[in-house]
């Protein structure tokens, strides 16, 4: 949206008090709310931003049965358990993730071994494989596995292995990414990483705009489903005002640092449009949501950050771009970015990002921190929205996806202020950051880009070698 002119003014509701908001109907049910009410949307969570099935994922060891004193890891490692530990740290976020992990344990380095591995792998492709090289001696196995085993997503984990010679396997081939790290825990981020791929693929994205035939973004298999935006309205005058839509409004009023503008009633609206959104996923069988909802007279601004803390991707204006980038954030980290507008300050040489919206988990979905906020009119002057307080000081990764070709721009910055309001007229959620390795932030590339919390510009670009993803910096 372009920025809008969103000034203070003077209601009866800016007297509504925290305290006067819990004094009435819904205070039985806050009293619970932080408790019972974070439980329940987390596993509404669970199930609203899961597809149906599971992703496969191969693993095999390329080894000796017995490892040479003199090699690396050498006589000195016990090998058969250390690759115990690598197999339990891979079935611990399997099972985290929901992914089918089918792991071979007998030790793959004969050349009969390696081509009944391609021949399988060709009759029946997973959706991923991860090789385990694991000595110094064994390099020309993997090499083969490599440069053989298909279109298949492929990364090669060597837990201090090889030389650098050794490490230059799949650099420069196709969805191949080398995870070269004595970092075991790495490897829950490499089954990460194939689950983000096949749940991109298998993701319907409920988008309320024009009704029409579902389409699908061809660059990562992801699912359009087209339906009238009137259909939110229709949904919404079915959800009452029940105990769950009391006790959700008195926790956000309850935990704001203020509420400002909004009514009570502005902000029971807020909460019934989130329960409006998860009944038509629910009724369309999808898993993401994006609504045509700009100038909205009660926005769906509270909804889709709540969603978003949920672990669900809620994406403003049907911008394609922005959906895509915000379920692929979702999926590799497990939390919500920030969409925004972007006015660069000239003056600061700084990238102000601005929306009515923001996720408050920004650490992740399932970490405790929330960030602070306030609740605020929408710039239609009517409605509440939330105006989140980033950490200042805390370093931001900085996203643009493109929806309509496997590409993505991706940069760092950190937080700089947040903007007040007034004296500034803006969304209300309004981010100011200092760029990293950009000259002049109105090279910034794209709109609607993404601020997630946390330098995480080389696990995207880690993805995207994994994914046969062009990554670009954002400046």
């Amino acid at each position: 949206m372009p920025n809008c002119q969103t000034c203070q003014r003077s209601r009866n509701a800016a007297g509504v008090s925290r305290r006067g908001f819990l004094a009435g109907a819904g205070a039985a049910a806050a009293a619970t709310a932080s408790g019972v009410f974070d439980f329940a949307a987390s596993l509404f969570a669970q199930e609203a931003a899961k597809p149906a099935g599971k992703p496969v994922v191969r693993v095999v060891y390329v080894r000796p049965e017995k490892e040479p004193i003199v090699s690396w890891p050498g006589g000195n490692c016990d090998v058969p358990a250390q690759q115990a530990l690598f197999t339990k740290t891979l079935q611990d976020a399997a099972k985290q993730l929901d992914i089918e992990l089918q792991v071979r344990n007998e030790p793959l380095y004969k050349p009969e071994e390696v081509a009944a591995l391609l021949d399988e792998l060709k009759k029946s492709p997973p959706d991923g494989l991860i090789v385990g090289a694991m000595s110094l001696f064994l390099w020309q196995p993997v090499n083969e596995i490599v440069a053989k085993r298909g279109d298949v997503p492929l990364i090669v984990y060597s837990h201090v292995s090889g030389f650098t010679s050794h490490l230059q396997v799949g650099r420069n081939t196709p969805k191949t990414y080398l995870g070269a790290t004595q970092d075991i825990s790495w490897l829950a981020f490499a089954l990460r990483m194939f689950h983000t791929t096949w749940r991109m693929k298998n993701t319907r994205i409920l988008v309320l705009h024009n009704p029409g035939p579902d389409t699908t973004l061809k660059a990562w298999g992801t699912t359009l489903r087209h339906i009238a935006k009137a259909r939110f309205a229709e949904e919404l005058k079915k959800v009452e005002e029940s105990d769950e839509v009391r006790a959700m409004a008195d926790l956000y009023a309850k935990n704001a640092d203020k509420v400002v503008e909004p009514t009570k009633e502005e902000i029971l609206t807020a909460v019934r449009n989130y329960i409006a959104c998860r009944r038509l996923m629910e009724a369309e069988k999808c898993q993401a949501i994006s609504i045509d909802c700009l100038g909205w007279k009660d926005p769906v601004c509270l909804a889709f950050s709540r969603l978003l803390d949920d672990g669900v991707a809620a994406v403003c204006e049907c911008d394609p771009n922005a959906m895509i980038g915000e379920l692929l954030t979702l999926s590799l980290f497990n939390r919500g970015g920030f969409i925004q507008d972007p006015s660069p300050n000239t003056v600061n040489n700084t990238l102000i990002g601005a929306h009515c919206t923001s996720p408050l988990k920004l650490e992740g979905i399932d970490k405790d921190y929330r960030a602070p906020y306030m609740l605020r009119s929408y710039h239609t002057r009517t409605g509440c929205s939330v105006q989140a307080l980033w950490p200042v000081g805390k370093e931001v990764t900085v996203l643009h996806a493109n929806a309509g070709a496997p590409s993505l721009f991706v940069g760092t910055g950190k937080v700089r202020s947040n903007i007040a309001q007034p004296p500034t007229g803006c969304c209300r959620t309004s981010v100011e950051l200092d760029m990293d390795r950009c000259n002049d932030s109105r090279d910034v590339k794209g709109f609607h880009q993404l601020f997630i919390l946390g330098n995480l510009e080389r696990m995207f670009r880690a993805y995207a070698q994994l994914a046969g993803l062009q990554a670009a910096p954002i400046c």
